[in-house]
């Protein structure tokens, strides 16, 4: 397989294979063309969160426009572990840090979830889904998460698949071994939920603890902010039952 000598990475949606052509839209061309100032002959990496990466060279460079061809796998495509973020949006900057820090850290769904006391009701599912894109280019990842729309926590709950187990960051618990709690409840498919910044209601936080597939955890004895209780959780589930362990 060939090392890759490019700089550059780029998200497509066109399928990889060598000699393929990648047609690139008007924004894709700007950034490559205006921004980078690259030229014909010139190489990208490209991903499309199936087929790996491939180094493709510049066969095409307009202002519009431009078309790339590919011409040898660099990386070989590797899925991150089967784990789902749900997460109560927030300020609009810190729940796009939330989408970034989940696509570098391995989630493979990312939901915005809507909970009792949620203080923020306006979620762009695009805007998110931009931004692991973005960070899964800078990271040098070959997939992206699967952006959602957001769903209010009943809704999630109720059609909850009953083969996959849920991490949930509970505020009100106190001490306790998290990683020793997730080894137990065993599994490969999980799911990870993270409360607003006023915290779950009681009602809620009661239905979650009777639920027979989610397991309570305590992230420590502070009380984090959401986006910090995100990385928090998904490092320690990373570290405990994921592609760290």
């Amino acid at each position: 397989m060939a090392r890759a000598t490019a700089k550059i990475r780029l998200y497509v949606t066109a399928e990889l294979s060598a000699g393929a052509s990648v047609a690139l839209d008007r924004d894709q061309a700007r950034y490559l063309f205006s921004v980078m100032r690259l030229v014909v002959g010139d190489d990208v990496l490209l991903f499309n969160g199936a087929d790996g990466e491939w180094r493709a060279r510049i066969i095409a460079a307009r202002k519009k426009d431009g078309v790339l061809e590919a011409v040898e796998q660099t990386k070989v495509h590797m899925s991150p572990p089967d784990l789902w973020l749900m997460f109560a949006p927030i300020k609009k900057a810190r729940t796009d840090f939330i989408a970034e820090k989940a696509t570098e850290m391995g989630a493979r769904r990312v939901m915005p979830v809507f909970t009792r006391h949620t203080n923020s009701d306006r979620v762009n599912a695009e805007r998110l889904a931009a931004h692991c894109v973005e960070a899964a280019e800078q990271c040098g990842l070959v997939a992206v998460p699967d952006v959602l729309a957001p769903q209010t926590l009943e809704k999630v709950l109720a059609d909850w698949p009953g083969d996959r187990r849920l991490m949930f960051c509970d505020e009100t618990a106190v001490g306790g071994d998290a990683a020793e709690a997730l080894r137990r409840a065993g599994g490969d498919k999980w799911g990870i939920l993270i409360g607003p910044e006023g915290g779950f209601s009681a009602d809620e936080i009661t239905r979650l603890r009777a639920l027979p597939f989610a397991t309570p955890v305590s992230l420590g004895p502070r009380i984090l902010r959401a986006d910090t209780a995100a990385v928090a959780a998904l490092t320690i589930w990373q570290a405990t039952l994921g592609d760290w362990a």
